[in-house]
């Protein structure tokens, strides 16, 4: 493990020491992210889609058959449903970033044995500079930067910019949401050209600000772009070969 990422670790559990934590999923005092909770989180693991990571039910995608995901590979770490609902809205409206670090560690372990991509930088999906003075904080940026240090990859936030507000993608349909962000972001060529860059997001729904953001990357002379969520909202899994508890 890199000391910068033991040191970024072992500045929270000395948070906790002074400020003992309630778990964001379930509210039981004592830990950021209990065992029980975590259990209950439901993994997206292999068999999935080569490009956008949805689980495969009959060996094809019936979500890139339709609509394929552009210019980016995407997993996910887990569905976005139960105690990691809970957690990831305590993240993103409540200020506990000291959640994210605990969440951050569990998408490492997955990274690591699932998917070892070879990147250069990370950089999280960026907030408009309205939502951004609004929150204080982008949610995305609380795990990205644990997994840069990690993986001792460099960390560019600046790396691309949403250069214009967009509305809610929550009640949007499909098409609204690619025509909400197509032109939303701005990559800076200096940062990003010849890299291998993963994106991070707190949750992907159909993928369309993914997608617009590696976009900007690529057309600024980024090499590859992959793109790692910590949740995905799914309507339905199946089986335990799809989706494992």
């Amino acid at each position: 493990m890199r000391i910068a990422y033991r040191l970024y670790r072992g500045w929270w559990r000395a948070v906790d020491a002074l400020y003992p934590p309630v778990c964001g999923g379930c509210g039981t005092p004592g830990e950021r992210w209990c065992s029980s909770c975590n259990r209950q989180t439901h993994r997206i693991l292999p068999p999935w889609c080569p490009q956008c990571g949805e689980p495969l039910v009959h060996g094809t995608c019936p979500r890139c058959t339709r609509r394929p995901l552009q210019n980016v590979v995407l997993r996910s770490w887990a569905v976005f449903d139960g105690p990691l609902r809970q957690a990831l809205h305590r993240i993103k409206y409540r200020r506990d970033l000291g959640l994210a670090d605990c969440i951050a560690a569990e998408m490492l372990a997955f990274f690591q044995t699932e998917l070892r991509w070879n990147i250069d930088m990370v950089i999280p999906v960026p907030l408009s500079a309205k939502r951004l003075r609004e929150r204080g904080y982008n949610q995305a940026a609380q795990f990205a930067l644990p997994l840069a240090l990690a993986l001792g990859a460099r960390y560019r936030p600046s790396g691309v910019r949403r250069i214009r507000h967009t509305v809610s993608q929550v009640k949007l349909s499909w098409q609204e949401r690619q025509d909400n962000v197509t032109g939303a972001f701005y990559a800076n060529p200096r940062l990003v050209a010849g890299q291998k860059i993963l994106l991070i997001d707190d949750v992907v729904t159909t993928g369309a600000t993914i997608s617009a953001c590696a976009t900007a990357l690529l057309d600024a002379g980024a090499r590859n772009v992959y793109a790692l969520s910590v949740a995905r909202a799914m309507q339905h899994y199946h089986t335990a070969s799809e989706v494992a508890v």
